[in-house]
């Protein structure tokens, strides 16, 4: 709820996956949060098309 909060357009998925839109979405950054450690590990940058390519649930 805090990342909804703070960042309106970001998408909540599964897996503890979290997809950001950057620069007017013509980027994508999807990131896997450990909440219980408050760890943040960067799983995908990459352009709108680049990101069509791939399954952000299991990258």
């Amino acid at each position: 709820m805090d990342i909804k909060a703070n960042y309106v357009k970001a998408s909540i998925l599964k897996n503890n996956r979290v997809v950001f839109n950057i620069c007017g979405n013509r980027y994508r950054l999807v990131v896997e949060i450990n909440y219980k450690r408050q760890w943040v590990f960067i799983r995908f940058i990459g352009t709108h098309t680049d990101y069509d390519k791939i399954n952000a649930e299991k990258i």
